[in-house]
């Protein structure tokens, strides 16, 4: 059964809300859990992921509340060789932000330019190198890497099972895969992915670490689908995440849903309209 203790949210769902009031708003629903990001408008420094407070006064707010910090997104264009220098040195920033606020895991986000020219193999081989050199400082502060696959045609990572395949031959037990349902429904996987009734499965779901979900209810060619059409899942939603949703948790499933809806038509929502629109959003689901 699906309920609120597995429900997540991240801050991208309402970015204008200050953190003291998005960990508030969040209680107030019946959540514990909530994803941080260093991508927020206008906030560009580590400091800015916790709105400038220090890490003492961030968990006090959490704590009192009853909420806590599960992810912070994320160390972009992780697996792109120019810019490995830069994202060691930004990692090593993000994990002793993470060890000071009790955050378990950080999000890893590929390459995703069009002017990425390289093969296939080499952005495989890539992916498995940046890993490698990642793995000694995940273990070194104990969190958890999540490892996104982003479905867009220009993307350097896009196969849920590819990323399985790369942690594996990385050798270190520190990753999982962050399952989102918009990339994984306009990426290349299809559902046979996960197999009959968890038999035959290319995708070794124990490998999910968290699954974002968000919806699209815009009548336009998936092709199309971008960031701002990503909305709270509804009846209206085309890419079936109700479906996905209870298979996943049929199949094994015991994770984390968190909402990643990045379209202004919910980001824009006061929090009342907010809330009342994911109490809506639970009832679909079957949120208890």
């Amino acid at each position: 059964m699906l309920t609120r203790k597995r429900i997540a949210l991240n801050r991208i769902i309402s970015p204008s809300q200050g953190l003291e009031g998005f960990v508030k708003f969040s209680a107030g629903l019946g959540l514990s859990q909530i994803e941080l990001r260093n991508d927020l408008p206008g906030k560009s420094n580590i400091g800015d992921i916790i709105d400038g407070l220090s890490p003492t006064e961030a968990l006090r707010i959490s704590r009192g509340e009853g909420v806590r910090f599960i992810t912070i997104n994320a160390l972009q264009k992780f697996n792109l060789p120019a810019k490995r220098s830069a994202c060691l040195g930004e990692l090593e920033q993000l994990l002793d932000l993470a060890a000071a606020i009790e955050c378990p895991a950080l999000v890893l986000c590929p390459n995703n330019d069009k002017g990425d020219t390289r093969s296939p193999k080499q952005k495989y081989l890539d992916t498995v190198e940046a890993l490698q050199e990642y793995g000694p400082l995940f273990v070194k502060y104990g969190i958890a890497a999540y490892v996104e696959a982003l479905g867009f045609g220009i993307s350097s990572l896009a196969s849920l099972p590819a990323i399985v395949r790369a942690i594996k031959a990385s050798g270190y037990g520190c990753y999982r895969v962050l399952l989102d349902t918009f990339h994984h429904y306009i990426g290349p996987d299809d559902e046979h992915i996960f197999g009959m009734d968890g038999l035959g499965a290319s995708y070794e779901l124990l490998y999910t670490g968290l699954v974002h979900i968000s919806g699209v209810e815009d009548d336009i060619p998936v092709e199309k689908y971008l960031d701002s059409n990503r909305v709270l899942v509804g009846p209206g939603d085309k890419m079936h995440n109700k479906e996905l949703i209870q298979r996943l948790d049929a199949l094994g499933y015991l994770g984390t849903f968190s909402y990643e809806p990045f379209g202004p038509a919910v980001q824009k929502l006061s929090p009342d309209q907010l809330s009342a629109a994911l109490k809506a959003s639970f009832e679909y689901l079957g949120v208890k």
